[in-house]
């Protein structure tokens, strides 16, 4: 008999199939594998330092069998995340990923610089939503209601400690997930110079 798939806390056993949904799911919503050789490099910048740093707010899609085909991982504070990825993160994969003098000429080169501006994420405008979350599954596994149980399950996380809103950035050119994140009711937040992405936002209340 098949198993049911449910959500459940990440474990440190997931790490490897965490760099795989990474990775399959950066470029747009789709695999960034062709993009970036470095198959190491995406999750280095947004899966394992959420995992490393704030593990309580790190939650899996398991497929029953004990494999993870989506997360879902947040942090409650955004400005002492971003502190904490420079002071604490940055030493662990500098070495790996050195930063990169004058213009970046590749795709891998720039998101190299975004690993090591962390204070990026941090926008004055996003004050009321201090929480912030990455969400992802792989393909086979979207549109059948996985997601909307990933955030419920980070958004009642947030909730329970005291965390008012969330938001998420995410590119424009990702229609797809700018309808799912419409349908769990985030709204546009207004940033300055937002450059080709969307910010969202809404409480972390689940009704």
């Amino acid at each position: 008999m098949k198993s049911t798939p449910f959500v459940r806390p990440y474990r440190p056993s997931d790490r490897e199939a965490l760099a795989r949904i990474c990775v399959m799911t950066a470029h747009q919503g789709q695999d960034s594998s062709s993009l970036h050789p470095d198959h190491e490099l995406m999750p280095s910048i947004f899966a394992y330092p959420y995992v490393h740093l704030e593990p309580d707010f790190a939650f899996v899609l398991d497929d029953g069998e004990g494999s993870a085909v989506g997360y879902v991982l947040g942090v409650p504070d955004t400005a002492d995340f971003a502190a904490r990825f420079r002071t604490q993160w940055l030493p662990r994969v500098t070495g790996a990923y050195p930063p990169v003098e004058g213009a970046a000429r590749t795709p891998s080169e720039e998101m190299i610089g975004l690993l090591h501006t962390p204070e990026r994420m941090v926008r004055d405008e996003l004050t009321e939503f201090p929480a912030h979350l990455h969400i992802d599954l792989l393909p086979p596994w979207q549109g059948k209601g996985y997601g909307r149980t990933l955030m419920h399950t980070l958004l009642s996380a947030l909730h329970e400690k005291g965390v008012p809103a969330v938001h998420l950035c995410m590119v424009r050119a990702n229609t797809p997930a700018r309808a799912f994140y419409d349908r769990l009711g985030f709204r546009l937040l207004e940033v300055s110079d937002p450059g080709p992405v969307w910010y969202l936002g809404r409480s972390t209340a689940v009704a």
